[in-house]
C-alpha cells in the first residue's frame, strides 16, 4: 500500500518543490516506486524534472475533475523510479471550479485510490496557499512534510498551517499525520540560520526531521536542467541532504 505524502507550506520560496523533485528522486534511486503529483499551477515539479509543461494535455487538473483516469496522466520521469501527474497553468481554474461540487475536498483522494498501491510512495507538490488545491493534497494525504526556511521569518505562517493540519484531521482526514518539519536552506556561517534550528527544534522536538537541508548552489541549479539533484549532481552536499532525507522516512515507515 503507497504512503501518500504531501509537501505544504503556505508561504512561498521555502523549499517545498525542490524537496518533492528531490525527495522522490531519492527514493526512486533508493529504489522505491514513486509518483509525483504536481499540485502547483505554477508546474515546476513538472519542469524540474524535465517535462514538457506546455505539452501536457492531461494533468493533475483532469484527475482532480475526475474527467481523466489518473493512470492517463502518469508519465516518466528523467528520474529513475519515478512517475510524475505533472501540471499545466489550467490548474489555476480548479479551485474555481470545484467549488460548487460536492465532496470538493475529497476529489484528489477518490481520484488516487485506484494506483495507490502501484508506489510505495505518492509525494504531492502543493501549491504556495492554503485553498482548495492544498486541501484536497491534504485530505488525500497519510502525512505531511513541512519545509521551513531557516531564515527570520521562519516560524510566521506556521501556525496557521498546523491549524489548518489541525481543521483537516478534524473534519477530512483523521488519520493525517505530520511526517516532519524539514530546516532548509541552511547556511552553518549565519548566525540566524543556527538560530532558527534551535528555535524550531527547542518548540517542535520530535517533530523535526534530523536531516537539515543545506543551501547548495548545485540544488537550485538542478531544476533548470530538467533534473533532480541526484542526476545532476549525485556527490553535491543538496544530493547528500536528500538521500539523508529519504532514508530517514523510508526508516521511519518501516517500523
Amino acid at each position: 500500500m503507497g504512503k501518500i505524502i504531501a509537501i505544504a507550506n503556505q508561504k512561498g520560496g521555502v523549499g517545498k518543490t525542490t524537496t518533492s523533485i528531490n525527495l522522490a528522486a531519492s527514493l526512486g534511486v533508493l529504489e522505491k516506486k514513486v509518483l509525483l503529483i504536481d499540485a502547483d499551477p505554477q508546474a515546476n515539479a513538472s519542469s524540474g524534472l524535465g517535462i514538457d509543461v506546455e505539452n501536457v494535455s492531461i494533468g493533475t487538473y483532469q484527475v482532480l475533475e475526475h474527467s481523466n483516469n489518473p493512470q492517463d496522466a502518469i508519465v516518466a520521469s528523467s528520474s529513475p523510479n519515478v512517475d510524475v501527474i505533472p501540471a499545466h497553468i489550467d490548474l489555476v481554474a480548479i479551485e474555481i471550479e470545484l467549488v460548487d461540487k460536492e465532496n470538493r475536498e475529497y476529489m484528489l483522494k477518490k481520484a488516487l485510490e485506484s494506483i495507490k498501491d502501484k508506489y510505495d510512495y505518492i509525494i504531492i507538490d502543493c501549491a504556495p496557499s492554503l485553498g482548495l488545491l492544498t486541501l484536497n493534497a491534504l485530505t488525500a494525504a497519510d502525512s505531511v512534510v513541512i519545509p521551513i526556511q531557516c531564515e527570520y521569518f521562519a516560524l510566521e505562517g506556521l501556525g496557521k498551517l498546523l491549524n489548518t493540519i489541525k481543521s483537516v484531521q478534524k473534519i477530512h482526514n483523521p488519520d493525517l499525520d505530520i511526517e516532519g518539519l524539514l530546516l532548509t536552506m541552511y547556511d552553518s556561517r549565519l548566525r540566524l540560520s543556527n538560530q532558527v534550528v534551535e528555535e524550531v527544534q527547542k518548540h517542535f522536538n520530535d517533530m523535526v526531521f534530523e536531516t537539515i537541508i543545506q543551501r547548495n548552489v548545485k540544488l537550485s541549479e538542478a531544476p533548470s536542467f530538467g533534473e533532480s539533484i541526484i542526476n545532476f549532481d549525485a556527490t553535491s552536499k543538496g544530493a547528500a541532504n536528500y538521500l539523508s532525507l529519504a532514508s530517514e522516512i523510508i526508516k521511519k515507515n518501516s517500523n
